[in-house]
C-alpha cells in the first residue's frame, strides 16, 4: 500500500527507531511500512494517524479508490 510515512517521519525529524518507539513497534516494522513491503494493521494505521494528527487517508493511499 502506497504511503507517505517516510516523508512525514522526515518532516518530524525522527529516525525510524524514534518513530518505532512512539508507535510501540520495531524499527524493522517501520522500515517494512516505508518501503511498502508490508501493510499496517488497522490498529497501527490509526495509531500512525493519531501520532501525525492526520487522517488515515492522508497517509495511506486506498488502492481501491475509484474502482468499481
Amino acid at each position: 500500500m502506497k504511503n507517505h510515512l517516510r516523508v512525514l517521519r522526515a518532516e518530524a525529524g525522527w529516525t525510524q527507531a524514534q518513530l518505532a518507539e512512539r508507535l510501540g513497534v520495531s524499527r524493522q516494522a517501520v522500515n517494512a511500512l516505508e518501503v511498502e513491503k508490508h501493510d499496517p494493521s488497522l490498529d497501527l494505521a490509526y495509531r500512525i494517524s493519531a501520532l501525525f494528527e492526520r487522517r488515515v487517508e492522508e497517509i495511506f493511499e486506498n488502492p481501491y479508490a475509484g474502482k468499481a
